[in-house]
């Protein structure tokens, strides 16, 4: 374990190498889906996404662009919840590597609500969707790239940002490691896996990127099973109750 996990770390991940990949990036994949639900990795989304859409009044048409989508199965939940709801939703996720596309439009094939394509956060048009989500996207960048990462997101949203990502901690850490060199052999996932936990965040990491991008419709959540949720508005909302300060 990262001493004290202090600091977040910066080893790159292996999945960040797109200079490799192939069988074994998928079957990492279809892993992680079931790491996701081990660990409710999508209910921050879904958090944050609830309190977005309250704040806009409740609209009944919305659209969601996830960033960094992977397979993009955190939006089965989405998808559960617009039904709930009598909301019509429609997905767009969006991947840098071929292989999270691959995976994601063989998950949702027979979902006409979800769209899949290739491309990139910068790269993305002005307010490309209602809402811009990104869940274990943000951690995948340096403490100097997150600004501009999080500027970006902004700008393709129309509403707003619902940022869902790992809360740094040796319990985390711990629980991680063991699940993954349990249940897998698969070298992105032990590999990564603890590694994303030790390049999460704290409350104080927050903190720290609103004051730089001097936001003020900046709230973030701590979560159940250490995740945060950060939920940022567009000044053209009614605000979103500010910044609840509960990490662990």
């Amino acid at each position: 374990m990262p001493s004290a996990l202090q600091s977040r770390a910066t080893a790159a991940e292996l999945m960040d190498d797109f200079s490799s990949g192939g069988d074994e990036l998928r079957e990492a994949l279809r892993q992680l889906r079931l790491l996701n639900r081990l660990y409710a990795a999508a209910a921050p989304t879904l958090h944050g996404v609830k309190r977005l859409w309250r704040a806009a009044g409740r609209p009944e048409q919305l659209s969601v662009l996830d960033i960094g989508a992977g397979s993009g199965d955190v939006n089965r939940r989405l998808l559960k919840w617009a039904d709930a709801n009598g909301v019509k939703l429609t997905i767009t996720l969006v991947d840098v590597t071929e292989e999270a596309c691959a995976e994601a439009r063989q998950l949702f094939r027979n979902e006409s609500r979800v769209q899949v394509r290739q491309g990139d956060l910068f790269a993305l048009p002005r307010e490309s969707a209602d809402m811009i989500t990104g869940t274990q996207f943000l951690h995948h960048f340096s403490e100097d790239e997150l600004p501009s990462v999080v500027a970006s997101m902004m700008n393709a949203a129309k509403l707003g940002v619902v940022i869902n990502d790992i809360h740094r901690h040796w319990l985390a850490w711990t629980a991680v490691w063991l699940t993954t060199h349990i249940l897998s052999s698969n070298r992105y996932i032990r590999h990564d896996g603890p590694l994303s936990v030790a390049k999460g965040f704290q409350a104080k990491d927050w903190k720290r990127l609103r004051n730089t991008l001097a936001l003020r419709e900046f709230y973030y959540s701590w979560r159940p099973l250490f995740r945060y949720a950060v939920v940022i508005g567009k000044p053209i909302l009614k605000p979103i109750d500010g910044v609840e300060q509960n990490g662990i």
